[in-house]
């Protein structure tokens, strides 16, 4: 296996300095690493994967140095934008180091949503005209492949790609420094919110253990499952999926369980629901802090006020959950409200093991 801290000196020995992405499963010990040894400068975890490759555009444009991007390889639907309008050799010739986290390799057993975008990752790659090096726990010489990587891309003046396979790393245990603490978990949470459903509610869950533990949970109260939707992939999409629905079913309550990493990363959208006059759309943010599902990489969302942000995108209600002792009287009562409304449970990291 490959040491997060060797990988990163190579980079760095190769003048590749500046590192932005979303946290994936197949990268979390490298994330976890330059999380705890980057400054402010020369770490952004991004909000999309999209906002990422402009990053790293705007940090060749300043220094004239590389980037890399780092990403699962379902973010390139998010990344397609920039690298083909902007970074590509027919406009701007932005060259920078991609790094793909290979979910769903054929041959390698995964999840659907994953299967599907690893059998295609490298025609994807392919069709945007990205060289790339398959890297995996048996390369030996991985300086020589760094430095592979950044010669082509300054020589082609285009982005060039390291594809990850499961297991190139080996492990690292980032430092969580000053987690607030709030009493409980995202499954507690939702184990409350499940109390407060009635049997005709539509409940639109976001990617990762949300869905896992929403499945679970309902699972084992004996409820109806079939007007569950578990958005298994298509990270940050949930709400609008939810609206999508709540739209076309104004007699039903909609309620999207939300994730704080999720929400962050289409933002936009907020000004769309917030604006309706859907009084049955309920929207519900499990805030972290922290991109759980893939090794509880920070957000900034204990940094900035989710409720406030609803309010302005005219959201007709907008509170905070931030203890399991008041959380009973204060879900019974924001489901008591008229929509669009949006509750913030602001809760701890971590989840079970299985």
């Amino acid at each position: 296996m490959i040491s997060p801290k060797t990988f990163h000196q190579e980079l760095y020995r190769n003048k590749v300095r500046f590192f932005s992405g979303v946290p994936d499963s197949l990268l979390k010990p490298f994330c976890a690493y330059i999380e705890d040894v980057g400054g402010p400068s020369d770490h952004v975890i991004a909000a999309n994967e999209g906002a990422a490759i402009s990053l790293a555009i705007g940090h060749h444009i300043a220094t004239g140095a590389l980037g890399l991007v780092y990403m699962q390889n379902s973010g390139l639907g998010n990344a397609i934008n920039p690298l083909v309008s902007l970074a590509d050799p027919e406009i701007y010739g932005i060259p920078m180091i991609l790094m793909i986290g290979w979910r769903g390799e054929p041959g390698i057993q995964d999840e659907p949503q994953h299967i599907k975008q690893g059998a295609i990752t490298e025609n994807l790659l392919h069709t945007l005209g990205i060289d790339y090096l398959i890297v995996d726990h048996s390369t030996q010489a991985i300086a020589d492949v760094i430095e592979q990587a950044v010669t082509a891309a300054k020589a082609n003046s285009r982005p060039f790609a390291l594809l990850i396979r499961k297991g190139t790393f080996s492990g690292y245990s980032p430092e969580h420094k000053n987690v607030p603490k709030f009493g409980w978990r995202r499954e507690e949470a939702i184990q409350a919110i499940m109390t407060q459903l009635n049997d005709d509610d539509i409940v639109i869950s976001t990617t990762g253990k949300a869905s896992r533990e929403l499945y679970e949970l309902r699972k084992g109260a004996g409820h109806d499952i079939s007007r569950d939707f578990l958005t298994v992939g298509g990270m940050g999409h949930a709400s609008q999926i939810a609206f999508g629905i709540a739209s076309q079913h104004h007699d039903l309550r909609v309620i999207c369980l939300d994730g704080d990493g999720a929400a962050l990363m289409h933002l936009g959208s907020w000004t769309i629901q917030g604006s309706s006059s859907l009084s049955n759309y309920y929207h519900i943010i499990l805030n972290n802090g922290a991109h759980d599902s893939v090794g509880g990489q920070p957000t900034v969302a204990h940094q900035i006020s989710f409720t406030k942000i609803a309010s302005h995108c005219g959201y007709k209600t907008a509170n905070t959950i931030d203890s399991p002792d008041n959380a009973a009287n204060s879900l019974n009562e924001f489901f008591s409200l008229k929509g669009p409304a949006l509750l913030e449970c602001k809760i701890d990291r971590g989840s079970r093991s299985d």
